[in-house]
């Protein structure tokens, strides 16, 4: 039988073998956390494709619009009692804008998809912004204002009947 002495020594918090162990772990936690967070205004440019309202691909980067939330692309909304396809025309929307322009992204790290999330610019137009003021997205955390003037003007979704996206999702995918 080994005695505690000898055990504590060897592995114990003053042992050689703690601080190599406590190294490792440090290592390892280091590369999994440059895995998820990406370092911030890091700049994606290129033409783009949208996938829905609030996310492009450019090349290999998925993209997801920061501070917006658009309809889902299956998702309706109704207007005068018949369905709109809302989550066709917020990317809709959002493919007019983007369609042979030179997309600029700042990336601010990763949503919890893993895909970039990031403002994004045509000609210095913020896309994320516009999606807004067009009435084609939520305002998610950013462009209160431009959604309180949309909704005023009954633009877009704020001229039908919708479940907020958020919403939507919890109810019809998960």
């Amino acid at each position: 039988m080994i005695s505690r002495s000898f055990r504590q020594a060897r592995f114990g918090a003053k042992s050689p073998w703690f601080g190599l162990a406590s190294l490792g772990l440090a290592l390892v936690l280091a590369a999994v956390a440059h895995q998820f967070f990406e370092k911030s205004d890091r700049v994606v440019a290129g033409r783009a494709f949208a996938v829905d309202g609030d996310t492009i691909r450019i090349g290999s980067h998925k993209i997801r619009l920061k501070g917006i939330d658009a309809p889902e692309l299956n998702q309706s909304c109704i207007r005068d009692g018949r369905p709109v396809l809302c989550g066709e025309k917020a990317r809709d929307t959002l493919l007019g804008m983007i369609l042979n322009q030179n997309v600029e992204c700042r990336v601010a790290g990763r949503d919890r998809y893993q895909r970039q999330l990031a403002r994004c610019y045509v000609n210095g137009e913020d896309i994320g912004a516009r999606m807004v003021e067009e009435g084609c997205a939520i305002a998610y955390g950013d462009y209160r204002l431009l959604e309180a003037k949309a909704r005023l003007q009954s633009r877009g979704v704020w001229g039908t009947d919708f479940q907020r996206p958020q919403e939507w999702r919890r109810n019809n995918l998960f």
